[in-house]
């Protein structure tokens, strides 16, 4: 019998019962309104023809497939994330029915940069959750295989630091930030495993961390004794390992982003790159609502440097890229290459004392309250 729409005895809402070509449907409408029950119930029973003729590839809508994806495992915060925009935006759109063109809208409506937005961005932040959305229901055959061209990625030259220059970047830095520094330059973390590191997960004696990484998988660090130098000068030994300082104030925390956006060191990272002569250029604008100018520096590398100079320090010193890949937690080797012959053996001694806090004679690791201004 066709679906009609029915009263349930103790609910306020609406279903919808019936059997469309032997299949039995009794379902929520999900409104106690007569009148969208019934467009609801004309919607399904046209759902429900459809598939039986053509099959599920003609009804299965973005948000269902959305559903199914994060019942089948745990995704992480960052996935969730870009997953929530992504869903707005498509809403019940049917799978089959997304294209390129739906794609390049996607960047403009849910990107702050709209189509400007950078090649890398346009990828994190909307082809890469959706084509695994799409790529899960394709495996059930309820669309085709995702095929969309992907932003290409303008080749940069990887920037990193020698000795001198990351001591140089250490003593300059604002005090409480130098351990930060120290710690980045010394394990190749990246900066979100390191702003969420907990001092549960510290093991000094023993010289190791583990952090948890964007995959949400763990990674077990060893320390060089220039990081356990700079961690046993932090004055706590419970919460966050790095925490941030307002005046003469240490907060409990640096601002969580939720691994979706970063700059919480962005000002006393300028700062220690201006101060140690490291490249950059000065902006300069009016804010809104000012007549009177402002200038910045803003620095050519990103603290996000500070992984590759562990990198190649690492290859210098061990000449191993699969020891690299494993300790540095990447995903495959291919990654780790472009590490390779970076930094010239001239400066392999130089790395291993930097690292074994051997010439440092200047340099204060231990985190003065309000000594300087920084984040």
């Amino acid at each position: 019998m066709p679906l009609s729409v029915v009263k349930r005895k103790g609910r306020e809402s609406l279903y919808i019962r019936g059997t469309v070509r032997g299949q039995s449907i009794y379902e929520c409408a999900g409104t106690p309104d007569p009148q969208q029950a019934e467009a609801f119930r004309a919607k399904r029973e046209a759902e429900l023809w459809e598939e039986s003729v053509y099959g599920k590839r003609a009804v299965v809508t973005f948000a269902s497939a959305v559903s199914a994806y994060l019942e089948a495992e745990q995704r992480s915060e960052t996935t969730l994330f870009h997953i929530e925009r992504l869903l707005r935006h498509f809403g019940t759109r049917k799978l089959n029915a997304i294209k390129q063109e739906d794609v390049d809208q996607a960047y403009k409506a849910i990107l702050s940069k709209g189509a400007a937005a950078a090649p890398a961005t346009k990828l994190r932040g909307v082809l890469t959750p959706l084509r695994a959305i799409l790529e899960f229901a394709a495996l059930r055959d309820w669309c085709d295989k995702p095929a969309f061209a992907s932003p290409k990625i303008p080749r940069t030259k990887m920037q990193f630091l020698r000795p001198n220059e990351a001591t140089d970047l250490v003593n300059e830095a604002a005090p409480h930030v130098r351990p930060l520094l120290v710690f980045l330059i010394g394990t190749g973390a990246r900066m979100s495993e390191a702003l969420e590191l907990d001092w549960r997960d510290v093991d000094l004696p023993a010289a190791r961390v583990v952090v948890w990484q964007k995959q949400d998988t763990e990674r077990h660090i060893d320390l060089p004794p220039v990081v356990v130098l700079a961690l046993s000068g932090l004055p706590h030994r419970e919460g966050r390992v790095f925490r941030p300082y307002r005046g003469q104030a240490m907060g409990d925390a640096y601002h969580d982003t939720g691994r979706n956006g970063g700059g919480q060191i962005k000002n006393a990272w300028a700062y220690a790159c201006k101060r140690s002569g490291l490249p950059g250029r000065e902006r300069i604008w009016i804010p809104k609502g000012s007549l009177t100018e402002k200038r910045t520096f803003v620095p050519d590398l990103t603290p996000h440097c500070l992984r590759h100079t562990w990198a190649t320090w690492h290859y210098c010193i061990h000449r191993d890229l699969l020891r690299l890949k494993e300790e540095g937690g990447w995903q495959t080797i291919g990654i780790v290459t472009r590490y390779a012959k970076k930094m010239p053996d001239y400066h392999r001694e130089g790395v291993i004392r930097w690292l074994a806090h051997m010439d440092w004679p200047d340099i204060v690791l231990t985190c003065q309250i309000g000594a300087r201004k920084g984040n």
